[in-house]
């Protein structure tokens, strides 16, 4: 099961649609662009040393069980996702926004640029989730994130890696770094840095490759730190 599915499988979108004012159809079809965005955004930003270390340890700072039978709606701190969101994005969150409202999903026009702006700190904080458990597995902790509060694990040359490895420096073979850019990278089909078309399919027909290629492409660069 692909990353999509596991993340659209938990999204409460019943529950959302009320919040944001939009149907349950619209919301789910929104999430299958904005998800790929997000996945994007933070493959972006793995592909700097640095930026892979502020990801990691965010990770350990997130409840890694957040999907589990669903997503709650009431468990999701929206501060938390926007300051995650502003740190993937940057200065190109407005751009990500206004693109990604313009895919065929959202009706072409633009118009869903509204809906994607409140489903972003929504799913932000879900990506998060999905990402700690696939990487740290089981090892995330609770609050915080990449803008949020919390005092974050102490990562030495000689973290938890992949298992049966020996360990070894930050980014190195077996390391977590190394380990999350394959996660990402596998997630996304390594279309953040790859020409449109590059990845699988989302659910309900959308190019997850296409969508962070075409949307994502050059406005990152190599990852924000």
């Amino acid at each position: 099961m692909s990353a999509l599915d596991d993340i659209l499988g938990a999204l409460p979108a019943d529950a959302i649609s009320q919040q944001v004012g939009a149907s349950p159809d619209d919301v789910r079809a929104a999430a299958a662009a904005v998800l790929p965005a997000l996945l994007g955004g933070l493959q972006a930003n793995a592909s700097d040393p640095s930026g892979a270390d502020s990801i990691l340890e965010a990770l350990g700072q997130h409840q890694d069980d957040l999907l589990s039978g669903g997503a709650d709606l009431s468990a999701i701190n929206e501060s938390d996702g926007q300051a995650i969101t502003n740190h993937i994005f940057g200065d190109r969150e407005e751009d990500v926004v206004n693109r990604l409202g313009e895919v065929p999903a959202m009706g072409g026009s633009g118009m869903g640029g509204a809906l994607v702006k409140k489903l972003l700190p929504i799913l932000a904080p879900m990506v998060l989730s999905w990402l700690a458990k696939q990487v740290l597995g089981g090892a995330g902790g609770g609050g915080g994130g990449l803008g949020g509060g919390g005092a974050a694990p102490q990562r030495t040359d000689t973290a938890p890696s992949l298992p049966g490895s020996t360990g070894g420096a930050a980014g190195g073979p077996g390391s977590l770094d190394d380990m999350l850019r394959d996660v990402l990278g596998g997630a996304t089909g390594g279309a953040a840095t790859a020409p449109s078309g590059g990845g699988a399919a989302a659910p309900g027909g959308l190019d997850a490759g296409s969508i962070i290629g075409d949307i994502l492409g050059g406005m990152l660069g190599g990852g924000r730190r």
